[in-house]
C-alpha cells in the first residue's frame, strides 16, 4: 500500500523486468516479481488490462472453478459464483492490478525483442539484458522479459477456396458477442471446440432459426461438473499420469457420464482424451451442447471444404446456404515478429519453453500463458508466475530466493 515502510525499494533498479501483456498471465507475473522485490513494468498495447477478455462473447464463463482460478496474492470474490463470468473476470483483473499496485504502461506495443549489446565483461546473448523495440520509436532496456501476449492473440481464419467471394456473412468467433443479430437466421458454426460449441448453444437459445455445427474431428465431450466434482480437479489429478492410462480412464468416464451422440452425427473420438490433449485439443466441456444435439436444435455436419457463391461446400459433398457462417477456428500466437528471430519458437510458432525455463540461447526471456492445459489455464499461469519470479530473483540477486 502507499507509504508502506516494509515495501521493497525498487527505484534503484535501473533496468526493470518488462512484462509484455496485461492479461492474467502478465499481471500474475508482475505481481509475483514485485513481491520478491524485483521491479516489473507491464507494457500493454491496448488501453487497459484484460483486453482479450473484454472482447469475448457475452455468455462466456470460466470452465475452471473460482477457487482454482485465482492469481497469486488475491482470491476471487465469493460473490462471483463457482463459474466466473467474463465481466467478473475483467473486474477481477482490474482489481488485481490496483491491489498489487502494478506499474502499467498502456497504449504501447512491443514490436521486437533483441539481445542488448554485450557488456564490458563480454556477457553472452541475453546475459546483458534485452532491448524492446516498441511503438513510437521507443527502445526499452530490460534486465529480463516475460512474454505474456496471450494464447488467443490473432484470429485464425482458414483460407477456404472461394472464401473472399462468399455472398453470405462470414465472421470469426472473435467478432461474435451475443445471438441477437442472428435471431431468425440460418447459421453455420465452424469448429467444435469449446468456443464453437458454446456459440452454437447460445444461438439456439437466442432464437436462431437453424444452427448447424461443422465438425472436422469429433471432440471429446465431458461434463463440466459431475455430482459436484469439477472436471478441472480430475485434470489436475491425472496430469502426471501416463497418457495411455488417462486415455483409458477418460473412455470409461465418458461412457458412464456422456451419451453416445453417434446417431446425431457426433461420434465418440477414436483417439484417447489425453492423447488429443497432447496434440493441443482440449475436451469440450458441456454447457448445453449434448441436449441441443440430442433435441436436434444443433445439427452436426461435415467440415467446410470451400465456398461457392452463396453456398458452403462440405467435406461430404453436400452444399448448404446459411445466412451467416461463424468460424470458431481458433487463434495464432503471432509471436514470429516479436521473437521468431531468436530461435525460441517451434514449427507451430509456439514457445519451446514456458514458465521458469528460459531458452538456452535466450537467458532471461520467459513465456507464460501459451498452453491450454486440462488443469486450467489460470491455475497454470499462477504457478508459472511464482516460478518465473523465483528464477528472475535468483538471476538478479534481488529479494528472497
Amino acid at each position: 500500500m502507499p507509504g508502506d515502510p516494509t515495501a521493497p525499494d525498487m527505484t534503484t533498479q535501473p533496468r526493470p523486468v518488462y512484462v509484455i501483456g496485461a492479461g492474467p498471465g502478465g499481471l500474475a507475473a508482475a505481481a509475483a516479481l514485485r513481491a520478491r522485490g524485483v521491479r516489473a513494468v507491464v507494457v500493454e498495447k491496448s488501453d487497459g488490462v484484460g483486453a482479450s477478455w473484454r472482447r469475448h462473447y457475452d455468455r462466456l464463463r470460466l470452465h475452471t472453478t473460482r477457487r482454482l482460478s485465482a492469481l497469486p496474492g488475491l482470491p476471487m470474490p465469493r460473490r462471483f459464483g463457482r463459474w466466473v463470468s467474463r465481466d467478473d473476470v475483467v473486474r477481477y483483473l482490474e482489481k488485481y492490478a490496483e491491489f498489487h499496485e502494478l506499474e502499467l504502461v498502456t497504449g504501447v506495443e512491443v514490436i521486437r525483442i533483441e539481445p542488448a549489446a554485450p557488456g564490458p565483461e563480454g556477457e553472452g546473448e541475453g546475459e546483458g539484458g534485452w532491448v524492446l523495440h516498441a511503438s513510437g520509436g521507443r527502445e526499452l532496456a530490460a534486465a529480463a522479459v516475460v512474454v505474456a501476449t496471450g494464447f488467443n492473440h490473432t484470429p485464425a481464419l482458414p483460407d477456404w477456396p472461394g472464401r473472399d467471394a462468399y455472398e453470405g456473412r462470414l465472421l470469426h468467433a472473435r467478432e461474435y458477442r451475443n445471438p441477437l443479430p442472428y435471431a431468425g437466421q440460418d447459421v453455420l458454426v465452424v469448429g467444435v471446440g469449446n468456443t464453437g460449441a458454446e456459440i452454437a448453444v447460445d444461438l439456439v437459445e437466442g432464437g436462431a432459426a437453424r444452427v448447424r455445427l461443422a465438425v472436422r474431428t469429433a471432440p471429446h465431450v465431458m461434463r463440466r461438473s459431475t455430482a459436484g466434482w469439477p472436471a478441472q480437479r480430475s485434470g489436475i489429478l491425472v496430469r502426471r499420469l501416463p497418457t495411455r492410462l488417462v486415455d483409458r480412464m477418460g473412455a470409461l468416464v465418458a461412457k458412464a457420464s456422456v451419451p453416445d451422440l453417434s446417431a446425431y452425427g457426433l461420434p465418440r473420438p477414436t483417439t484417447g482424451l489425453y492423447s488429443r490433449v497432447e496434440q493441443g485439443a482440449i475436451p469440450v466441456q458441456d454447457v448445453g451442447l449434448i441436449d441441443a444435439v440430442r433435441s436436434g436444435k444443433v445439427e452436426p455436419v461435415a467440415a467446410v471444404e470451400a465456398f461457392d457463391g452463396a453456398e458452403v461446400v462440405l467435406a461430404d459433398g453436400s452444399r448448404i446456404a446459411p445466412d451467416t457462417v461463424i468460424a470458431a477456428t481458433g487463434y495464432r500466437r503471432a509471436l514470429e515478429g516479436l521473437v521468431g528471430h531468436l530461435g525460441v519458437l517451434d514449427e507451430r510458432g509456439r514457445p519451446r519453453t514456458h514458465g521458469a525455463r528460459s531458452p538456452a540461447q535466450a537467458p532471461g526471456l520467459y513465456f507464460t500463458g501459451f498452453s491450454n492445459p486440462i488443469s486450467g489455464m489460470f491455475r497454470e499461469m499462477a504457478m508459472d508466475a511464482e516460478k518465473i519470479a523465483k528464477a528472475v530473483s535468483r538471476r538478479s540477486g534481488a529479494g528472497a530466493s
